[in-house]
């Protein structure tokens, strides 16, 4: 038996408690919901989901460290949203297409302007200036901005135009146009993993793995059964918790369900941010935005088909407003390559405003 294998360094130790920890989570959740219901449910499944989102991820990058830089990244990219995707999928299928259209448009403020926002401070408190590949983040802004535009058409012609028949158009529009963002990302992959994969992946950066292959798997298909199960009780408990506190759809689904979603990017992105590899940090934050709007989005759009309650790509004014102005502020503050304490303040002013709207808005 390998010396690594007789004795867990402190990491895996660590992690091992981490799994343990949610596992216990997933299982006492069952009780609470079946005893407890409504809002203690939603609360406390919405506390499980944030280890079970870290251990997920962390699983995701080990089986990327096996895989190399292009297969690494491609898994990397498909299953780094899968929180998010599993959430709003169950949410689909209850008829909750609001929550799913909110959900979208707080995960990419959120990562844009909290996340970013956050590692920004706190990796400013500790060093005067930080520097990153402006490149890299342009491109990402663009991409974002791609999305809005895809948004915009739909929103549009569905608001703005008098014809008998115009949410079966809306729809069908929403379909092609969703068609073309997952074309964009696919694309996208093809540019950042193999044609200008050096603006992506610095030297230094690359992920390396730790555990074997097999428990990579092993630890990604647990880890995301615990998400589903905590997803599906998340969901049913919603219409209680809205019931219960006076918060609107769109306060749920914008801010909390957000932010539960992409806790694990949250810490990650931060922790990354503190120990000076703000490329890594900017990265986190705008390809799990640039991944929602242009990969998770459209999905959903053709996954909606299935369930009684199709969605389309016509958000609330509302959303969109605030997803543009994300984008076009988080464009203004990366576009130089450098970051301090101070646009970070900046960009969690942004999103508190933003926050406070959606919470008065009815």
């Amino acid at each position: 038996m390998e010396a690594s294998e007789e004795e867990e360094p402190p990491s895996a130790r660590k992690f091992s408690f981490w799994f343990i920890f949610c596992t216990v989570l997933v299982l006492l959740s069952l009780p609470v919901a079946f005893f407890a219901g409504g809002l203690p449910t939603f609360i406390f499944t919405g506390v499980a989901i944030i280890p079970l989102a870290f251990v997920m991820g962390r699983a995701t990058e080990e089986l990327a460290g096996h895989l190399g830089p292009g297969a690494g990244g491609l898994v990397n990219a498909t299953f780094g949203t899968a929180t998010e995707l599993i959430i709003a999928i169950f949410a689909l299928s209850a008829g909750l297409v609001e929550i799913v259209e909110a959900s979208i448009t707080g995960s990419i403020i959120g990562n844009i302007l909290l996340v970013l926002g956050l590692s920004m401070l706190v990796g400013g408190m500790r060093f005067k200036e930080q520097k990153f590949d402006s490149n890299a983040a342009t491109t990402r802004s663009t991409m974002l901005t791609l999305a809005v535009i895809a948004m915009i058409m739909p929103t549009l012609f569905l608001r703005y135009t008098d014809i008998p028949n115009v949410e079966a158009i809306t729809d069908v529009m929403s379909i092609g146009i969703a068609a073309i963002l997952i074309t964009a990302y696919v694309l996208g992959l093809v540019f950042s993993l193999k044609t200008h994969r050096h603006f992506y992946n610095p030297v230094g950066e690359e992920c390396i793995a730790v555990w074997s292959k097999k428990k990579a798997i092993l630890v990604l298909t647990l880890a995301t059964v615990g998400v589903a199960i905590e997803s599906e009780l998340l969901v049913g408990s919603i219409e209680a918790s809205i019931s219960a506190t006076g918060i609107s759809h769109l306060f749920v689904g914008v801010i909390i369900i957000a932010v539960v979603g992409n806790a694990a990017e949250h810490g990650g992105a931060i922790i990354m941010a503190w120990k000076n590899k703000m490329n890594l940090s900017v990265g986190i934050a705008t390809s799990s935005s640039t991944q929602i709007a242009l990969f998770v989005a459209p999905i959903l759009v053709f996954v909606s088909h299935l369930f009684a309650s199709p969605m389309t790509l016509a958000f609330e004014i509302f959303e969109l407003v605030s997803i543009a102005l994300a984008v076009v502020i988080v464009h203004l503050v990366s576009a130089d390559g450098k970051s301090n304490w101070y646009e970070g303040v900046l960009l969690l002013m942004v999103y508190t405003i933003i926050a406070i709207g959606f919470f008065f808005h009815p």
